[in-house]
């Protein structure tokens, strides 16, 4: 350990408060919260840990502290920490789902829409459903019951809606107040459970029907009887006061937690969210970060109401939420408590075998090309490859993999501009200058690895670059191809024999898929530089002439030839302005 580390550690106070653990470049990788500073920063350099600490510690190069007053106001400063670091190792919710609502606006002729955000706009929602298919649905469904207004805004003239009798065309013709407010009315009773009653009424409204003989309208009435029956009764009422509730549990095993949460709206339990995610604190402190960021970062919707397990602090989550918080000791509401659990432990242990797998392909791969390569867990890795024809259309292309696994938002192109000819490796001289000068540049994190697709000739080519020009000391290797262009063998440096790893390992399939990924990215962009190419004109030349006025030359004259024998006249009438007309035509004199 660090010896700076050492002497922190001893000045650590016995206050609560939160900490951020920091990697060689300064850059937060974790923010955790801690009632007794001294102790919980302390256990990650003592003692031993499993697979995923022991990599968290690995990477610690520094970290600071902020003391707090109390439990509460550590929990409330490591919600805004994280939000604002977005440290890796932490609970990561960005891309979890965000659920369809059925909304009713309050214009003057409200309107029935699907959206996926509540705002306080005194419109009423209905949901979250359990996907976007089930919202738009139930919509439809509603829109031949209840003919509102289709459109965002009124039109002079009537629309396809009002001819399908879905639409009482408030364009047009007058609609009263209290029309829509019936109609409004009776889409909440719908929504609010109340589907029954009018699934009586539409069969009473076709047995009539079909007495009269009007069969075309007695089925359409069984049909909206089946989309009732289809989109609203498959969801079972569990609780009969009809409050929205989210409903937690949690389970933990193996430094892996998994936080089921049940949404109960209108009495229905109509959809559950599954996290599953590392272990690094106590499991109720993991739990409660876990429901501030839920709310905080996903916008979802806050119910009236938390049910949460006993053992957890009802008071810490009132303060994160602000909203009502239970922890039933018996009835249904303890049943479903005690069914998220059920579902929690059992995702956790489904999910433990694909978890294992990528980590086998992803982080323990990196971590053992670094044992095989005696550099540090290359936990950043960035890969070139040049392609051209006959030097045609040089290019190059970047592709980034961290932690395994591929960054595409940090994937790069490159034309290649001061060589001339088939030359690879002066190609390759000039991608690696000109990336790591703007890395230096920008103080853009530097790789742990750098990867060339080709031999000695490439690797040192780079290390050239790297070491003479720029002065960094970055590993350098090159992944040599067999005769059937498949990854062969790795050489690291300046080293004479190539590193030798198995062929059925991880981080030599890991490596196979960086070369295939840069192969095809290089490949992709010379492509595209080839077919752009291709389609060039001398017009392009020309001062004043862009896509769109080369394309109007060519449609007016038919070719390049005729618009050399264009007049200053002719070229006017065709839509270019005097100077744009000169410009070619002394383009085309000399």
């Amino acid at each position: 350990m660090y010896e700076h580390l050492k002497e922190k550690l001893s000045l650590l106070p016995n206050k609560p408060g939160c900490y951020l653990m920091k990697d060689k470049n300064g850059t937060v990788i974790y923010v955790g919260k801690a009632k007794v500073l001294k102790n919980r920063v302390r256990s990650y350099f003592t003692g031993s840990h499993d697979g995923k600490t022991l990599r968290l510690v690995q990477e610690i190069a520094d970290f600071e502290y902020i003391v707090t007053s109390s439990n509460i106001e550590a929990l409330l400063l490591e919600m805004n920490l994280i939000k604002k670091h977005e440290p890796k190792y932490n609970v990561n919710l960005k891309d979890d789902k965000s659920y369809p609502y059925i909304k009713i606006t309050s214009e003057r002729h409200p309107r029935l829409i699907v959206t996926r955000k509540v705002k306080k706009d005194k419109g009423k929602y209905f949901g979250p459903y359990a996907n976007v298919q089930a919202a738009r649905e139930t919509k439809k469904l509603l829109d031949r019951m209840y003919p509102l207004r289709k459109c965002n805004s009124l039109p002079d003239r009537v629309c396809i809606y009002y001819h399908m009798g879905q639409c009482l065309a408030p364009c047009v013709h007058e609609v009263s107040e209290e029309t829509n407010k019936q109609m409004v009315e009776s889409i909440i009773r719908f929504l609010n459970g109340g589907y029954n009653e009018i699934k009586k009424e539409l069969t009473e409204k076709m047995l009539k029907c079909a007495e009269n003989l009007e069969f075309e309208r007695a089925k359409e009435y069984r049909d909206q009887i089946a989309h009732i029956e289809a989109t609203m009764e498959k969801q079972k009422m569990v609780l009969n006061d009809f409050i929205d509730r989210d409903v937690f549990a949690y389970y933990y095993d193996k430094g892996w937690m998994c936080v089921q949460v049940f949404f109960i709206r209108q009495g229905k339990l109509i959809e559950r969210d599954v996290s599953i995610f590392p272990l690094y604190q106590e499991p109720e402190e993991e739990f409660l970060t876990f429901i501030g960021q839920f709310y905080a970062k996903n916008d979802h919707f806050l119910p009236k109401e938390i049910v949460i397990p006993e053992d957890v602090n009802e008071e810490m989550v009132r303060a994160l939420v602000q909203v009502q918080v239970s922890k039933p000791k018996k009835g249904k509401k303890k049943d479903l408590v005690q069914l998220a659990y059920q579902n929690a432990k059992i995702s956790l242990k489904e999910k433990f075998s694909l978890i294992e797998r990528d980590e086998e392909r992803t982080i323990k791969a990196i971590e053992n090309l670094g044992k095989q390569l005696n550099i540090p867990t290359p936990h950043r890795i960035e890969a070139f490859d040049n392609s051209n024809i006959q030097g045609a259309d040089a290019v190059s292309a970047m592709v980034v993999f961290i932690d395994g696994k591929p960054a595409r938002k940090e994937y790069r192109k490159f034309k290649i501009k001061t060589v001339s000819g088939p030359d690879d490796y002066e190609s390759m001289r000039e991608v690696i200058r000109r990336r790591y000068t703007r890395v230096l540049k920008e103080e853009l994190p530097l790789p742990d690895l750098i990867i060339v697709d080709g031999g000695k000739g490439q690797v040192q080519a780079a290390m050239d670059v790297l070491e003479n020009e720029l002065g960094l000391d970055v590993p350098v290797a090159g992944l040599v191809k067999d005769d059937k262009h498949k990854t062969s063998d790795l050489l690291l440096g300046n080293r004479e024999a190539a590193v030798q790893l198995s062929r059925s390992s991880q981080e030599f399939y890991l490596l196979q898929r960086i070369q295939d990924e840069v192969h095809r990215f290089a490949i992709t962009f010379h492509r595209q530089v080839r077919q752009k190419n291709t389609f060039k004109s001398v017009l392009d030349e020309i001062p004043g002439i862009g896509p769109k006025r080369k394309k109007q030359l060519l449609k007016s004259f038919g070719s390049v030839e005729n618009i050399k024998k264009a007049s200053l006249e002719e070229l006017k009438q065709a839509g270019m302005p005097e100077k744009t007309a000169q410009n070619i035509l002394q383009y085309f004199s000399e």
